[in-house]
């Protein structure tokens, strides 16, 4: 016989968590994490058999039907036999018994997690189900090598290209001195949170939530930042807000500042590439050399893009071997952009343009090889 216990919260159809153990203080430890994760779990003694076919059992509360397996260390004999499956993991209190790694391979547990030291780690596994998250968002992070390199220009097209291809789109201004990706957008009077709402964030930010509570530009969400003082974010929120965008899945474009300071640090470390924006003359090739120092330090991928060519400039792949990085592409200077940005239409907006046409092969690159780069 099992018994669900009711931990509080919302709980998602199929995405509630099986609990499996019968020592009474794991238990309630287990559900106030679940609680805190916004989780529902069902609880159960042992195994329980498959789910009937007439539906008499909850949805979900079976062995290979639940998304997530918590198996107390108590229960591990009573699990052994089990058909194997992803998402177990033994969880206890005293775990410093040398056959507690035999008996989590025996129930084909990923991990062993003793609490209290795990719990963080836990309720970021339970929410995961509670949000239904999946494949992570494919992370880009915009960047100039020299001032005025038109980084947030292809950072917005960026998005706004990914958004209208139908992809579900995050764009995350990073920059407080940038004057505004809402802006940018049209949108700096849209009802909605910016960056100093997120302020005092801490630990996990619900994915969800965090695009619910976003203004929604074109059909993509946006964080930006108000019209106030504020220009500085701690580390610690950043990646809080971060996370929880990639956690919604479809696409984020981080605009970045050139300063890498401890909390761009944060970001950069969760992006899956980065694209630095570079003009083809030599001047902001040497500016761009001093950035993508510091970006390295924390990126695990860095690419080019030269932005147009003058008389004499030098060509894209020479841009790009000077910089000791791989070319990403080439953007030619659209004429008409500025103005067009001026009265109010966002960049890439008009699919014929350069940039636009830059920003749809990139994605059909890049989102069409193996679903996206490897995080």
């Amino acid at each position: 016989m099992g018994r669900s216990g009711r931990a509080g919260g919302p709980s998602v159809v199929g995405g509630r968590p099986l609990i499996i153990t019968e020592d009474p203080v794991l238990l309630d430890d287990l559900l106030r994490l679940c609680a805190a994760a916004g989780a529902e779990p069902h609880v159960h003694h042992a195994v329980p058999g498959p789910d009937p076919a007439d539906g008499a059992r909850v949805e979900g509360a079976g062995w290979e039907s639940a998304p997530l397996v918590l198996v107390g260390d108590d229960a591990a004999r009573r699990v052994r036999g089990a058909p194997r499956r992803d998402g177990v993991f033994l969880v206890g209190r005293e775990l410093d018994d040398p056959l507690v790694w035999q008996r989590a391979l025996e129930i084909g547990a990923e991990e062993v997690l003793r609490l209290p030291d795990a719990e963080g780690r836990l309720v970021d596994r339970i929410a995961d189900v509670v949000e239904g998250a999946g494949r992570p968002a494919l992370a880009v992070g915009v960047i100039g090598g020299s001032g005025g390199a038109g980084a947030s220009t292809l950072a917005c097209a960026l998005a706004l290209r990914a958004a209208r291809a139908g992809e579900r789109t995050i764009l995350i201004d990073g920059d407080p001195l940038g004057g505004g990706m809402d802006v940018l957008l049209g949108g700096e009077s849209a009802v909605g949170l910016r960056w100093p709402d997120f302020a005092g964030s801490r630990g996990r930010v619900g994915a969800r939530a965090l695009a619910e509570s976003l203004p929604e530009l074109h059909a993509l969400r946006v964080l930006s930042w108000d019209r106030g003082d504020r220009v500085v974010v701690p580390p610690a929120a950043m990646r809080s807000v971060v996370a929880a965008a990639r956690r919604r899945g479809g696409v984020v474009v981080v605009d970045l500042p050139r300063r890498v300071d401890e909390a761009v640090a944060e970001v950069l470390a969760q992006l899956d590439l980065v694209l630095m924006v570079v003009p083809g003359e030599l001047r902001s090739v040497a500016a761009a050399g001093r950035v993508a120092a510091g970006v390295r330090m924390a990126a695990r991928d860095v690419r080019v893009v030269v932005r147009g060519r003058g008389p004499g400039g030098l060509d894209p792949e020479a841009v790009a071997g000077l910089l000791g990085a791989p070319l990403a592409g080439e953007v030619p200077v659209e004429v008409g952009l500025p103005g067009r940005v001026a009265e109010g239409e966002p960049p890439g907006a008009q699919g014929r343009g350069a940039l636009a046409r830059f920003c749809d092969g990139f994605w059909q690159r890049v989102l069409g090889s193996a679903q996206g780069v490897t995080a």
